[in-house]
C-alpha cells in the first residue's frame, strides 16, 4: 500500500458543487487517512513549493493557495500516486481538456495554475508534503500496518 497527498485548491473549495465532486471521486478511489481544511499561510506555501522558487510560475502558485481554504487528504491504495495522478489529468488545464476531457483538471481546473488539485509526484514528495500539511500525523503509524 501506498499513501499520497492530494490538496484541492481554493477555487475548488469555495464552489460547493466542484468540491463534493472532488471529494466523491476520492473516497470511491482511496482509503482516506487524514483529511482537513486549512488556510494555506505564506510560510507554508513558501515551504511546499520550495523546490519551484527560481520559476516563473512560484509568485502566482504561492499567491493562489493562500487566497483561501483549502482541502488536503493524505490517500492510501495500491500504486496510489499514479492512480491520484491519473484521476487528476495533466496539470496543464488546456492540455487535459483535449487529452482527457474526463480528468478532474479537465472538469474542474481553470488554468494551469488554477488546475483544481495538487497530487505527490513520488514517494519521496509525498512523505515530505504530508509532514509539511499534517504535522501532527504519525507517518511511522502507516508504514508499520503495511508490513
Amino acid at each position: 500500500m501506498e499513501i499520497s497527498l492530494a490538496l484541492l485548491k481554493p477555487h475548488v473549495v469555495r464552489n460547493t458543487y466542484a468540491l463534493q465532486q472532488l471529494k466523491t471521486q476520492i473516497e470511491t478511489n482511496f482509503n482516506i487517512l487524514a483529511a482537513k481544511d486549512l488556510r494555506i499561510t505564506k510560510e507554508l506555501s513558501e515551504c511546499f513549493y520550495a523546490e519551484h522558487k527560481d520559476k516563473f510560475f512560484y509568485y502566482r502558485l504561492t499567491s493562489l493557495m493562500q487566497s483561501g481554504f483549502c482541502y488536503a487528504f493524505i490517500l492510501q491504495s495500491e500504486s496510489c500516486i499514479q492512480k491520484w495522478r491519473n484521476l487528476m489529468g495533466p496539470t496543464k488545464v488546456f492540455r487535459a481538456v483535449y487529452t482527457e476531457p474526463e480528468c478532474l483538471r479537465s472538469l474542474y481546473g481553470l488554468s494551469d495554475t488554477r488546475n483544481a488539485c495538487h497530487g505527490s509526484d513520488s514517494t519521496v514528495s509525498a512523505l515530505r508534503e504530508i509532514a509539511i500539511v499534517f504535522p501532527e500525523f504519525d507517518i511511522s503509524r502507516v508504514a508499520s500496518q503495511s508490513k
